[in-house]
């Protein structure tokens, strides 16, 4: 009962409406034109599932709800597994925003079985594009913070914002997100110089 009402609360009740024409089978006895259309419209229906659990499970997390954004989390992986393959790059920000919730709530083991199909994914994946990497360092270099382990923070760290630089520009705000990681990081070992610098540079 708790685990049901987790989920009404994070996501349910916004798509409890749109999953009746997901769930319902198309008619048998369509013809093949009729039998497209459905499946396009079933993709469409998935996809926009997809934004909207997304979206709200980044919201929460945002809001520091943590417990609340991983249901919705859940159903953004479920539904982008269903529409894009269980080794698409497209589920890694669903596998990014599971573990970084669930570093929120203390569950560190979960956050490391998220955070390593994400890096899997990436790594199985040849043309897979900087903005997806830098994100992925971000999470392992937040993680690693989290976990106390601030010289592997500071490596995912640095490639985070090398790779945000690299595809956004150097003064963009998804650097500057690095840099302001980076700096909480020196900040938690003492070296409030350091620190200090880079959230001068935020």
């Amino acid at each position: 009962v708790a685990h049901q009402k987790a989920d009404w609360v994070s996501i349910h009740e916004r798509i409890c409406q749109l999953l009746i024409p997901i769930r319902t089978s198309l008619p048998f006895l369509l013809s093949e034109k009729e039998r497209k259309h459905g499946t396009e419209q079933l993709v469409k229906r998935q996809k926009y599932i997809i934004d909207l659990a997304y979206s709200t499970a980044r919201q929460f997390v945002w809001d520091g709800k943590h417990q609340e954004a991983i249901p919705a989390a859940l159903h953004a992986l479920r539904f982008s597994t269903e529409v894009y393959g269980s080794n698409s790059v497209q589920l890694v920000p669903a596998y990014l925003l599971l573990a970084e919730a669930s570093t929120g709530v203390g569950r560190l083991p979960e956050a490391s079985k998220y955070l390593s199909q994400a890096q899997w994914i990436v790594l199985t994946t040849p043309d897979c594009g900087a903005a997806v990497q830098h994100k992925l360092h971000r999470s392992l270099g937040l993680f690693c913070a989290a976990e106390g382990n601030f010289e592997q923070a500071l490596y995912h760290l640095a490639n985070d914002i090398y790779l945000a630089s690299s595809t956004f520009g150097l003064k963009s705000v998804e650097a500057s997100g690095g840099y302001f990681h980076m700096a909480n990081v020196f900040f938690r070992q003492n070296k409030m110089d350091i620190a200090n610098s880079l959230y001068a540079e935020v």
